[in-house]
């Protein structure tokens, strides 16, 4: 079994900036503001977060059993 990474690198897609993130462990994050640009971040069609969407890695529930729940 591979080890859940808790890491991830948001980056905006209004405005490209990048940021190191810690993921929750238990819950799904809906909403991400950019430091940068304030823009409200929200997952994609499909995803079920804003790390799954825009994250260099999905969320733990995802990486853990390739479902979150909903």
């Amino acid at each position: 079994m591979t080890a859940v990474v808790l890491n991830s690198t948001i980056t905006c897609p209004a405005c490209g900036h990048r940021k190191d993130e810690t993921m929750p462990t238990e819950a799904c994050a809906w909403f991400y503001e950019c430091e940068h640009c304030k823009a409200l971040l929200r997952p994609k069609p499909g995803d079920c977060c804003v790390y799954c969407s825009y994250g260099t890695n999905t969320c733990p529930p995802m990486q853990q059993s390739g479902c979150c729940g909903f």
